[in-house]
């Protein structure tokens, strides 16, 4: 939901406050207020983080997962910034202790994140499968995944020749991640975010 009438700069949205713990994107100059989503929604999210935060873990790669908290600068077409608050962000972690000491915004001049993951609502379906995907590709984000409870599918898109091509997953298939290459969830594990037990759990 757009909620202001006057155009924001980028520097003007970092400053912006209504008082409230309402979190904004910033789209073309103007506050989408991110909503807050079902319980499913959010238990995707929280699955996610712990799967990914022990997959880092468990691979010794220098990185970090945190949800919702890094805004990504998007060079969206017309005159306005805009920038994005993807619902998981993984990011080095020497980018992360970069972010400590300012606005957690990774400008475009910043090495764009390694993965970024969007949990679809249905106030985001039309952003997260077009807008988004735009964007982030227009920012080499190497590898983009759209969680999709409303169809029970998850997608992931991954940067060949400076292009996202993107494959779906449902039901039992397990995902295929570059960047998580061992990393062993099947669609339905996220979707319902871990109430289907995994091969070894069985």
């Amino acid at each position: 939901m757009t909620v202001t009438t006057k155009k924001l700069t980028f520097e003007e949205y970092l400053t912006y406050s209504d008082g409230t713990d309402t979190r904004y994107e910033l789209v073309n100059g103007e506050l989408v207020a991110m909503s807050i989503g079902t319980g499913q929604h959010g238990e995707i999210i929280d699955f996610l983080y712990r799967q990914i935060d022990a997959e880092i873990g468990r691979s010794g790669r220098d990185w970090i997962v945190r949800p919702v908290a890094i805004g990504v600068r998007s060079p969206r077409a017309g005159k306005w910034d805009t920038s994005r608050i993807p619902d998981l962000t993984i990011i080095p972690s020497q980018q992360w202790r970069e972010l400590r000491t300012r606005e957690a915004v990774i400008e475009l001049n910043e090495p764009p994140p390694i993965l970024v993951i969007e949990v679809v609502s249905e106030s985001t379906k039309t952003a997260d499968y077009r807008a988004k995907r735009v964007e982030y590709n227009v920012l080499n984000i190497p590898e983009y995944w759209v969680v999709d409870p409303l169809t029970s599918k998850v997608t992931i898109f991954t940067l060949v020749e400076e292009l996202y091509e993107g494959r779906e997953f449902v039901g039992a298939e397990q995902i295929v991640s570059g960047t998580f290459p061992e990393l062993t969830l099947t669609s339905e594990q996220i979707i319902w975010a871990g109430a289907i037990p995994s091969n070894e759990e069985n």
